[in-house]
């Protein structure tokens, strides 16, 4: 008997409108498991290299893990990956909320899309049955317009439904695919391939709980929670915001376009001012429920519910609350501290289907040329894009989704911008294209690395972060980091081989919570509510896989990297772009506890060859090894690369 996993993989060929239903048996499941690793095994298996990201023949997986809408905190998430029409490699993106949940209820864990159709359609899977339905009257809506109609349509109220907005309709290069208008697949433009494929949203609704292996053992787990809970510190009262002071204290809170690490307005845009004066329902006060979301069976409800009725911004709450990376993208970034319109940016993004962190990255960019005098309010429409701007800022978001006048050069993102206008090269932000997240890698020197080496681009939940493995800030984290060999932390600002491998075996974990689709406040290594010890136990009570250990769970998050690493390989990557901007390199931040740091570039480069030692990838590429790819069961990938 199949226990976790319904074994079931819809494939849709969206150019001929034919469904079909492919079966997967546990010997591939113990293998890939779900999410980022199964959706690479098909991108790989199934479409040729060298093919246009916006194109027909481009492949947009979605899919959850074997321990997915399990009633316990944290296991309800959904990975998008396709080749990014950002970065060119391969594209992968995860979000929370209820849809990964209700697609295994509605009997599917993944659902892998070909072809382009014909004419605007939805997909929907209602209990087990797919089905294609017209959508030429919901293009060029709102999210939140989109979903209420699909709803109505398919008369289920409770339908979760995924969409790719109207920036993934225009091609926006960092459209994201948005859920339940509140969640979003932000990361390396998964909106636009939805987009091009003509492909408006998908619609799931189900009834079957997945079988599970030891139930009795799931539910000590989910018990276990209540008492854990407190290691999460202010993340419950207020969400991923509450670190942004944090950051300005410590000198990494970007601001300017990362000039400085320190935001004088950092009090204005922070996460207790968000809770205190933004939050659905504060009225209320600390005990608020309508300004806390969470997602399916989690008492996390870290996600915040923001609302404005009055004012020169309304904003409606169905569309969430802004996370800390919106806020510094919007706030920070482009050195504009009102929340108001910060606020009001995060709605416009959950509305058109935008990514964030890129949106606020570019725009960010494009201040800094305007600053330096290298791009001129005509080249901008007239619009006097420059920091603290946030009325300019705003109406250039508003052009990007729409791809109109300039917005139309920006919505290609940053670097493509940078290219089209011949300048503004020296203020890219960029890693493989994609716009660097809100965790500064100056201070964080482990994050440099990840950054450089990272398949998809930058990305900050990507691996362990450097304070848990330095002096100092160890203790508390020792006994679960121990159970993955490391025992021993280093200095504060190191990159030694000590510190690579702690960002390399902690990489792998973070790479495993994307196979299995957990989310990585719950399920972790280190300072997470549940640590690599429970980790196993959830897999082997979930999948009756009872000698599951530490190091094949280790293993998977292994053979994720090397897959998308060989994906990348096959598109002509190589150790060339394993690189950070220019910008961090040459330029020292201002002001604060890191004024005057910059990244030196040869330490860096010297972590990453350590890097490529560790990871057995050829040290002259950058590349893995055949020797690995055996090593990791992936002799097929080796093959297909000719090594």
């Amino acid at each position: 008997m199949a226990y976790g996993y319904t074994g079931n993989i819809l494939k849709v060929d969206l150019s001929t409108e034919t469904l079909t239903v492919e079966h997967q048996n546990e010997e591939f499941y113990r293998m890939y498991a779900g999410g980022s690793a199964l959706n690479m095994y098909y991108l790989l298996k199934e479409m040729p290299a060298g093919v246009d990201a916006l194109g027909p023949e481009n492949i947009l997986c979605l899919s959850v893990g074997v321990t997915t809408g399990i009633s316990a905190p944290g296991l309800s998430r959904l990975v998008v990956s396709a080749k990014s029409p950002l970065t060119d490699l391969a594209g992968d993106s995860q979000s929370g909320g209820f849809f990964p949940a209700e697609l295994k209820f509605a009997g599917f864990d993944a659902i892998i899309i070909k072809g382009k159709a014909s004419r605007p359609l939805y997909l929907s899977i209602v209990n087990g049955q797919p089905q294609l339905h017209e959508a030429g009257h919901l293009w060029g809506r709102d999210t939140a317009e989109v979903q209420q109609c699909i709803q109505d349509e398919l008369n289920e109220p409770r339908a979760r439904v995924v969409q790719c907005g109207v920036a993934g309709e225009n091609g926006v290069r960092f459209a994201a695919i948005i859920s339940m208008v509140s969640r979003a697949n932000g990361r390396n433009g998964m909106g636009a391939v939805m987009g091009s494929k003509n492909l408006r949203a998908i619609a799931v609704r189900g009834k079957e709980r997945p079988a599970v292996y030891d139930i009795e053992k799931i539910r000590a787990l989910a018990k276990e929670s209540v008492e854990l809970l407190p290691r999460l510190g202010g993340l419950a009262q207020y969400g991923t915001p509450s670190s942004l002071m944090g950051k300005h204290a410590s000198g990494t809170l970007p601001t300017r376009n990362f000039s400085s690490g320190v935001f004088a307005s950092a009090e204005n845009i922070s996460g207790k001012r968000l809770w205190n004066d933004f939050a659905r329902g504060r009225e209320t006060g600390s005990q608020n429920k309508e300004g806390r979301n969470t997602c399916y069976s989690c008492n996390v409800r870290c996600k915040r519910v923001v609302e404005v009725k009055d004012g020169r911004y309304p904003v409606d709450p169905a569309y969430g609350g802004p996370e800390y990376e919106t806020i510094a993208a919007f706030g920070s970034y482009c050195g504009v501290g009102d929340m108001s319109v910060v606020v009001k940016c995060h709605e416009m993004c959950n509305r058109y289907g935008i990514d964030t962190l890129s949106a606020g990255g570019t725009l960010a960019w494009a201040m800094e040329c305007v600053e330096n005098g290298l791009l001129t309010p005509e080249e901008l429409d007239g619009v006097d894009l420059r920091f603290g701007n946030a009325e300019a800022m705003m109406i250039m978001l508003d052009k990007i989704a729409r791809r109109e006048g300039a917005g139309d050069i920006l919505a290609e993102g940053s670097e493509r911008a940078a290219n089209r206008w011949g300048k503004g090269h020296a203020y890219l932000t960029t890693s493989k294209k994609q716009e660097t997240p809100g965790h500064m890698p100056h201070i964080k020197l482990s994050c440099a690395l990840i950054y450089a080496v990272n398949p998809f681009g930058s990305d900050h939940e990507s691996h362990e972060h450097d304070p848990v493995y330095e002096e100092g800030g160890f203790e508390p984290y020792q006994d679960r980091l121990s159970s993955l060999g490391l025992n021993n932390p280093q200095p504060y600002m190191s990159l030694n081989p000590e510190k690579v491998r702690f960002a390399r075996i902690t990489q792998y974990f973070y790479s495993v919570n994307d196979t299995m689709s957990w989310c990585m406040f719950v399920w972790g290594p280190a300072w997470h509510v549940y640590g690599p010890d429970h980790c196993v136990q959830l897999v082997r009570a979930a999948t009756g896989w009872n000698d599951f250990t530490i190091d094949e769970l280790l293993t998977l998050g292994e053979r994720r990297v090397n897959l998308m690493r060989a994906f990348n390989a096959r598109e002509g990557a190589d150790y060339r772009l394993d690189t950070l901007p220019e910008k961090f390199h040459t330029q020292c931040l201002e002001g604060g506890p890191s004024d005057g740091v910059s990244i030196d570039r040869e330490q860096l480069q010297t972590a990453v060859r350590e890097y490529y030692r560790q990871a057995g990838w050829d040290e002259a590429t950058g590349n893995p090894t055949r020797a690995t790819f055996q090593r990791l069961d992936l002799k097929w990938v080796a093959d297909q690369l000719g090594l």
